[in-house]
């Protein structure tokens, strides 16, 4: 594959996503921080082509928003942003950028599994560290039962793992969720997912 036959793939696949709305993980999170925290700072680890990142922009966040995809920043940057947007777009694989600490939102949209196991559990260990007292997880973890179960580079974690990783975190919604469905290619797939919001007590 050439590398605009590449980016054009990703061109089309960030177009069918375009108009769906925020992740119902990042609206629960946004909604539970009354009032905003002074310079709310939030993390938006896989933004793709932004659907959660211009949500947190638009209630007044600051926002790193890190991808290892050029054509994502690039749509992102695309879309109608407010007009005092603080948007700082990263390029960068989830495992290597580096975590700001007293973060107050890290936001990870499905992205988060698509790591190494050890790689994901560095990145989780650093997302703890990194939040400040009072600071959330928003977020998604793929099950065993996942039809991606046999890939190679992606992480998933049972139930049991899942709660071990986020003990001594406040669980503000923890939902496991088994469907069948497409994906944005078109490819039939099996969902087991982990749907976390979880707070940093303090």
């Amino acid at each position: 594959m050439t590398e605009s036959e590449r980016l054009g793939g990703w061109a089309a696949y960030y177009e069918k996503l375009r108009d769906r709305p925020p992740r119902r993980t990042l609206l629960a999170a946004l909604d539970r921080f009354d009032p905003l925290p002074p310079s709310a700072l939030a993390l938006d680890l896989g933004c793709g082509d932004g659907r959660d990142t211009v949500e947190m922009l638009r209630r007044g966040w600051r926002v790193i928003a890190v991808d290892a995809e050029p054509e994502a920043l690039r749509q992102l940057q695309e879309r109608p942003l407010p007009t005092d947007a603080q948007l700082t777009p990263v390029l960068a694989r989830l495992e290597d950028v580096p975590l700001p600490i007293g973060v107050h939102l890290v936001n990870s949209s499905f992205a988060m599994p698509l790591c190494e196991p050890e790689a994901f559990r560095r990145l989780w260990e650093r997302i703890r560290e990194g939040l400040s007292a009072g600071g959330r997880f928003s977020g998604q973890w793929y099950g065993p039962r996942d039809s991606w179960a046999d890939r190679p580079g992606i992480t998933f974690v049972d139930r049991q793992e899942s709660r071990a990783l986020l003990d001594g975190l406040d669980l503000e919604l923890f939902d496991e969720e088994e469907s069948d469905g497409v994906t944005p290619r078109g490819k039939a797939k099996h969902w087991h997912i982990f749907h976390i919001v979880a707070r940093k007590p303090g």
